[in-house]
């Protein structure tokens, strides 16, 4: 054993190789990424690990290698289990031989991500066990026994950490032993083939195994009741479960029954008919829908027990965003009517504000000018999709009119097409996010033909969730090296007419590369390759001249954060400039210079 200062998502990752994971799959996505990541760069050496193209891409993988023994682990947000539900629902049905964790990252706030849905509405949907990690401390423990527990039942299991889990850290003692787990390998048989008759016979058992995991769960240690006995209660769930306990520490009372949930679904039925016994009231805390609130009212109803149930459903606690210490603090001292006593109410000072912006630099933003200069004075509606280049939408580019999910970019241009055909429309979409959904966007576009223009950008990256490679990078997360797939000849198979190349940072040309595009009748296809600037250092530094009239073009126009006014005159902060030299096709009076750096 040894004591290390881990992140929830390392931790979940240390615990996973404990463990003896064979395989790990995934997608990269805020607040799951580093799990995947810590994995690799923890690989004793006989661990597979892979950024898969999609989700449902990383489920199958992961089924695939589980069908045959292995214990395997996928890794997604929220989100990205939309696209895996395909395969993860016929797997419910299926089953795995080897143990086969599904870690979902949920964000509530959500900080980073489209929606904040909940994946215990999934494993419910789907009748899959999930597991909710309290902490760091739990997750890594969790994470070992999800292994388990998934081969006993021969199903998939969830890990549902939240970003405060995923994100925050902690103290804990990490067995540097290894389970080893010897892969038993593919056996012929029936099971693995999905038939109506076989998914018949497949419902009825997993229904009856969902009362056997009920059980089983009111005996694990994740779940617990502690407290005194009394008339009020208190249930909690996950993250929610360790504000509850430093906000009774800090009320300085023990005088309430707290019943912790780390399995809510199937839900420990047994020990919550054991807790709710006397009590006359119960206040749940949960992120982020009332999966456990509704459980326990269930429970109430069917036993015929007249017991108020107080969350969300009731308006004692929000049904949106992250919960925190405050919240928590003082939904309980209202509902233990301590109002009065023992609260230090702490003010936090006032955070400044920060809107989302493009880097500067970054070559998205020279990309959007330069279809803004093109379509200028043209009806035209822009689609985005999900990446840096949403940002595209923020002032003063205004330049992503819809968002929608990964892919939906260039699909949703087809369907206001057919609606709007007097209008031009130009998709956006990333070079990682093409790999992803994108492909069948444009194939639909070649099949009925629809006029739009893709204008893909190519940034050799995955950017916004923290330069992951990707198939046209040529690298992988096993440190190897294959072959790139060629975006320009992957657009030219799927029978696109018309199709560019070009470099958004070569203004008046990328100008002239859309025009030309946006033209052509059909779909076209325009790629723009220029590095994101995390990739390579600024060869060229810009300054403001003296013949500077201080119109403020070069703000208004394209919005980079490295340009601003200091006491009324406008100047380029060195430190955040990457050279790329847009602002200079900007500016009407020639009055941004560059000078190459030594």
């Amino acid at each position: 054993m040894s004591k290390k200062l881990l992140m929830g998502n390392e931790a979940i990752a240390l615990g996973a190789i404990r463990a003896g994971v064979n395989v790990v799959t995934g997608y990269p996505g805020t607040p799951s990424t580093e799990v995947l990541e810590t994995v690799a760069r923890n690989n004793p050496g006989d661990i597979y690990v892979e950024w898969s193209v999609n989700e449902k891409s990383a489920m199958e993988v992961a089924a695939g290698a589980a069908y045959s023994g292995a214990r395997t682990m996928v890794t997604m947000k929220q989100v990205g289990l939309n696209v895996a539900s395909d395969p993860l629902m016929t797997l419910a049905y299926i089953g795995v031989k080897g143990g086969m964790v599904v870690l979902v990252a949920d964000d509530p706030g959500p900080f980073s991500s489209q929606t904040e849905q909940d994946t215990r509405h999934f494993a419910r949907y789907s009748n899959l066990p999930v597991l909710d990690p309290s902490s760091p401390e739990e997750a890594y423990e969790m994470i070992q026994y999800a292994f388990e527990l998934s081969e006993m039942v021969e199903l998939p299991v969830f890990l549902r950490p939240t970003t405060r889990i995923c994100h925050s850290c902690a103290t804990i003692d990490v067995d540097e032993k290894r389970l080893d787990h010897k892969i038993e390998g593919f056996v012929k048989d029936s099971r693995w083939v999905i038939f109506p008759s076989l998914a018949y016979k497949k419902h009825i058992h997993i229904e009856k195994l969902q009362h056997k995991l009920s059980d089983i769960f009111s005996g694990i240690r994740f779940n617990k009741v502690e407290g005194k006995d009394g008339k009020l209660g208190v249930v909690a769930s996950g993250a929610a479960y360790s504000y509850v306990v430093e906000a009774l520490e800090k009320l300085n009372t023990n005088n309430v029954k707290i019943f912790k949930v780390g399995t809510p679904y199937p839900f420990p039925k047994e020990m919550a008919s054991g807790f709710l016994d006397g009590l006359e009231e119960v206040l749940v805390f949960e992120e982020l829908d009332p999966v456990v609130e509704e459980e326990i009212a269930m429970l109430c109803a069917s036993k015929q027990q007249n017991i108020r149930i107080l969350g969300k459903k009731t308006g004692h606690l929000p049904f949106a965003g992250e919960y925190t210490f405050e919240l928590v603090y003082e939904a309980l001292a209202k509902y233990l009517k301590m109002e009065k006593e023992n609260i230090e109410k702490t003010v936090s000072p006032e955070l400044p504000v920060r809107q989302p912006v493009l880097c500067a630099g970054c070559p998205h933003r020279a990309s959007f000018y330069a279809v803004k200069m093109a379509m200028k004075g043209q009806k035209a509606v822009f689609t985005g999709d999900i990446g840096c280049y949403t940002l595209g939408n923020a002032k003063p580019l205004d330049m992503v009119d819809t968002c929608l999910c990964m892919g939906a970019g260039v699909t949703v241009a087809q369907g206001i097409k057919r609606a709007q055909p007097d209008t031009k429309h130009i998709a956006f979409i990333g070079d990682s996010t093409f790999f992803h959904t994108g492909m069948p966007g444009i194939v639909n576009a070649v099949y009925n033909n629809t006029d739009i223009t893709v204008v893909l950008l190519d940034n050799s990256t995955t950017a916004m969730t923290g330069h992951q490679p990707h198939p046209g990078t040529g690298k992988t997360m096993m440190n190897s090296i294959s072959e790139k797939i060629d975006i320009f000849g992957v657009v030219k198979a799927c029978g696109v007419g018309h199709i560019e190349k070009g470099n958004p940072l070569d203004f008046s040309n990328a100008v002239e590369v859309i025009k030309k595009a946006v033209e052509y009748k059909g779909p076209s296809v325009v790629i723009f390759e220029a590095p994101c600037i995390a990739l390579f250092k600024p060869t060229v530094e810009y300054s403001i001249k003296a013949n500077c009239k201080d119109c403020k073009k070069c703000i208004t126009e394209i919005g980079c954060p490295a340009i601003s006014v200091i006491e009324g005159k406008v100047r380029i902060e060195p430190s955040l400039c990457y050279g790329c030299g847009l602002c200079t096709n900007v500016c009407p009076f020639d009055a941004i210079g560059g000078e190459e750096n030594e």
